[in-house]
């Protein structure tokens, strides 16, 4: 037995001395000096939604919902870009770090900039919001019904959600009709399967995709009425009165539009590697812009039942 004893000591002795595991070196990102940078095409309209990690007033916390809502006036379309919490790109003091500690660090008009050179757009407007403002919106707008696969209905049902927070309360797969607080909660699911972050990601924008549907038969009066929760149940912005304004009658010119989306970054355009001691995604930013670019400039062809153009 102290043989045993003693083994199992040096075991754990010598499992305590091993060095950490060393970071990989991410690849080197060249982005796009600002200045250089293009003004958007017209009828082009950026707008970075951002939410902390918070469910108080402050912004303590990271920004894991980043998301790019853009209006096409020109081409009639609503596009929403959402970018994984992990990924890598340069901060503003030069180095290479994760894109949702971006505004806890530098602000969001850093982050603004930020994604402006790494994609070659500009985006310059942006509003703030943390968990709370997005559920309180969320029942402004009367909740959302979401379709649930099984393994998310199993990670809500070990969440501390009230029965009332879905209705039906939450149990298998299925569709319900989920609160604000039970939104919020479902678009967080990052363990629930394989897909981690990129599903949090698609929760999101599937989210965001419902409240959109819930615009598409209001009045104007209703428009502005929303509009006012959304100020209301915000952190900040750097959007006048005559920006809010001006966005929302885009909105409102939009609200038939099917809502199209992409993700950052893309499929193939990224590893999974370890730094900082973390695990990030280090981004091939070229096929970024590229996938960026298409969508941006992709135009589709209505056909009616008549077969014209």
């Amino acid at each position: 037995m102290k043989r045993i004893l003693a083994l199992a000591l040096a075991m754990l002795l010598t499992l305590c001395c091993l060095p950490a595991s060393a970071d990989d070196v991410p690849t080197p990102i060249k982005t796009i000096p600002y200045d250089e940078i293009p003004e958007n095409r017209e009828g082009i309209y950026h707008y970075l939604l951002l939410c902390m990690d918070d469910w108080n007033a402050g912004t303590n916390g990271n920004s894991d919902g980043i998301v790019l809502l853009t209006f096409d006036t020109k081409a009639n379309r609503i596009m929403l870009t959402s970018f994984t919490r992990d990924t890598l790109v340069v901060r503003p003091d030069g180095k290479i770090g994760r894109i949702n500690y971006i505004v806890k660090n530098y602000g969001p008009e850093a982050l603004c900039k930020v994604i402006s050179t790494h994609l070659n757009i500009r985006v310059d407007k942006y509003v703030l919001f943390n968990f709370q403002h997005i559920a309180n919106i969320i029942d402004y707008m009367g909740g959302v019904e979401i379709e649930v696969n099984a393994a998310e209905a199993r990670y809500l049902r070990n969440y501390p959600l009230s029965p009332s927070q879905t209705t039906p309360a939450m149990n298998r797969a299925g569709s319900y009709h989920f609160t604000g607080r039970a939104a919020v909660i479902y678009m967080r699911i990052r363990k629930a399967d394989a897909g981690g972050d990129f599903m949090r990601t698609q929760r999101v924008r599937t989210v965001l995709s419902l409240l959109a549907d819930k615009c598409r038969v209001m009045t104007w009066d209703q428009a502005v009425a929303l509009l006012d929760s959304v100020v209301e149940n915000s952190t900040t912005t750097n959007m006048s009165t005559d920006d809010l304004m001006n966005a929302l009658t885009q909105a409102f010119s939009l609200r038939s539009c099917v809502i199209e989306e992409l993700r950052l970054p893309v499929d193939g355009g990224y590893k999974q590697i370890r730094y900082a001691n973390m695990s990030v995604q280090d981004v091939d930013w070229d096929k970024s812009r590229e996938a960026m670019a298409k969508f941006l400039e992709c135009s589709w062809l209505v056909i009616d039942e008549d077969g014209y153009y």
